[in-house]
């Protein structure tokens, strides 16, 4: 049987281990030297807003649907639809990915320091590498593995902080660091050094498809690896700003190991910190990988899962390379840039989607309740801190992640569950016929809206084109093919409506049904077509060259007429056809309205290509 995990396991322990990983060791005392505490605080709270509002809206979604494998790809793909569920879900694995290398580099380059070997690109690339082996390899061979290996370096990061807390107070300032110091690094430099630190709860999130009850774990673990993550981090820089002068918090890079009272302790805790986000982040990518393979996103090679805990290999085979190449690189900083701007954008929809499941869906009843404020704000944040952080970035993820979205909207991918959209359209078609209905339509703004009898599209193409010409970008054509049975009393509605092959324009709908007579049918339906603030103002039909009842032909015009409606009926050459659409001829039969009506017709008809001239 599979192998699943709790939630203390499954989402807590790989969460908070991301969180309190190699930001907090490595760059977290050189920040409060810069900036102060408070400033510090500040920063720790705007990236704690964002992290906090979206864990809220994970949890939220979570606790609404099943949350099957692929955590924040198969939430957002599920209300957002599968090209931007997609798009995000193949950026979130290029971000989780490349956070391994992140994690490995910042391990070497305290690996090396520790040992007092020079630390440049050839020595980190080399230490690297060998770290990305072992800890592939542990992921590879087990996920249950990998998560018992993340206790026993949770119990070294808790002992690292108290080996720092209860250290040596040889640095302590004649005035605690509350203000930043002249010439200090600019505060949104600083806030992009720090912003890593809060994405570690994706790691959790990632992990829903080996949980026993992600309901119930991903809300409970989520919050609460977050908020100890925002304690520890006030409760550190506090520490900081009044036990260590602002110049060896800036220019010692080993101040914490000298004012530990065990260093063992410590390096233990920063090597086990570093290591264990990277194996939060190998054990996330590949999931997520597996699950947008599975919905046909990415190629199927990569959805094939191995063993009873459907290990996903093959996709951490491509993590791996992608981490490795990272390492290559070596630039921990052009690294660090890339994975902020993926996370940022990811959470920004994250929290969209929560804002559009609760305002639009029908069937969205999420036993963790949320205001949707909280997701409103949380996306007006992540879009604020895209902008500020790296504009250029941006830029280059916005043509990225709108080339591979127009390629995955092109292969048309649907969910046979459905997504929000629909939800979507229902609200906006609801309020934009509310307002139709209250406003009057004067001569200028008048739209054809068309019932159309054209028998089918095969009999009569013509029909189709000439009502296509006036509606176009327009109007809306109602296309009705009668279908004559006379054994049938009523009107029928075939099962589907039709989706013809002529249906190539936004604006022309077909429907199929069965009548006991053509005339009474026809009669029937422009009658009771229609819906308020959208009601049909024309008829069209072919003249009736054979009619086998001319009389009732006559009558259901005059019919028309005392219905109102503008009647267009169309006598076709087919030899002449529309005469290469050169010349349009007016007849006017002397009252107003007649001639109106034909100009307005002339009008639109000259706004189509096929007429301009």
């Amino acid at each position: 049987a599979q192998k699943k995990f709790g939630t203390f396991g499954g989402v807590f322990t790989p969460s908070i281990l991301t969180i309190l990983g190699v930001i907090m060791y490595m760059r977290l005392p050189w920040i409060v030297g810069q900036a102060g505490l408070f400033l510090t605080i500040g920063i720790i709270l705007i990236a704690h807003i964002l992290s906090v509002t979206t864990g809220l809206s994970v949890s939220s979604i979570a606790t609404d649907k099943k949350v099957k494998a692929g955590g924040t790809y198969y939430i957002i793909s599920r209300s957002l639809g599968l090209p931007i569920g997609g798009t995000l879900g193949i950026a979130l694995f290029f971000g989780l990915s490349l956070s391994v290398s992140l994690y490995i580099i910042g391990f070497s380059e305290s690996f090396l320091g520790f040992w007092n070997l020079p630390i440049d690109k050839n020595t980190i690339r080399l230490t690297g590498t060998i770290a990305l082996l072992v800890v592939g390899t542990l992921t590879f061979i087990s996920t249950s593995l990998a998560i018992k290996t993340q206790y026993f370096i949770m119990a070294a990061i808790f002992l690292s902080l108290i080996t720092i807390l209860f250290g040596k107070y040889d640095f302590v300032p004649s005035l605690p660091l509350l203000n930043p110091i002249q010439d200090s690094a600019p505060l949104i430099v600083l806030f992009a050094i720090f912003f890593p630190a809060v994405t570690g709860f994706e790691s959790g999130v990632s992990m829903s498809g080996d949980l026993k009850d992600p309901k119930k774990s991903i809300p409970v673990g989520t919050i609460s690896a977050i908020i100890i993550g925002l304690v520890v981090y006030i409760g550190l820089a506090t520490f900081f700003a009044y036990n260590v002068t602002s110049d060896q918090l800036i220019n010692n890079p080993n101040i914490l190991l000298e004012i530990s009272f065990f260093p063992p302790l410590l390096v233990a805790g920063i090597w086990g910190a570093t290591l264990s986000s990277a194996i939060g982040s190998i054990l996330g990518a590949p999931r997520i990988l597996q699950a947008t393979s599975f919905d046909k996103i990415t190629p199927k090679i990569f959805s094939k899962g191995f063993g009873p805990t459907n290990e996903p290999r093959n996709a951490l085979l491509l993590t791996f390379f992608i981490a490795e190449v990272g390492i290559l690189i070596g630039e921990l900083n052009l690294i660090a840039r890339i994975v902020s701007m993926f996370f940022i954008t990811t959470y920004g929809f994250l929290n969209i989607s929560s804002t559009i499941e609760k305002l639009t869906s029908s069937d969205f009843r999420p036993s963790f309740k949320i205001p949707a404020w909280v997701s409103i704000l949380g996306s007006l944040v992540s879009i604020f801190l895209m902008l500020e952080l790296d504009f250029v970035a941006l830029i280059g993820a916005i043509i990225i992640m709108g080339a591979i979205f127009l390629f995955l909207k092109k292969k048309e991918l649907t969910l046979e569950s459905g997504d929000t959209w629909e939800g979507v359209w229902s609200s906006v078609l609801r309020s934009g016929l509310n307002r139709l209905n209250i406003t009057e339509t004067k001569q200028r703004n008048w739209r054809p809206n068309i019932i159309l009898f054209s028998g089918g599209t095969d009999v009569r193409p013509h029909l189709i084109e000439f009502g296509r010409w006036l509606v176009k970008k327009r109007g809306i054509l109602s296309n009705f093919n009668l279908i004559e049975n006379k054994s049938e009393q009523h009107l029928i509605k075939l099962p589907k409506n039709l989706k013809e092959k002529n249906d190539q324009f936004e604006g022309i709908f077909s429907r199929q049904i069965e009548v006991n007579d053509i005339y009474d049918g026809m009669e029937t339906i422009t009658k009771l077509y229609g819906f308020a603030g959208i009601e049909p103002n024309s008829v069209m039909l072919g003249w009736a060259r054979e009619s086998e009842n001319p009389h009732a032909f006559t009558k259901l015009l005059r019919t028309y007429q005392k219905l109102n409606y503008n009647i267009f009926i169309l006598d076709y050459d087919r030899e002449k056809k529309f005469g290469d659409c050169k010349t349009i001829d007016l007849w006017w039969r002397g009252s107003n309205n007649n001639a109106t009506l034909a100009l307005t017709i002339i009008k639109f008809l000259q706004m189509e290509d096929d007429w301009e001239n």
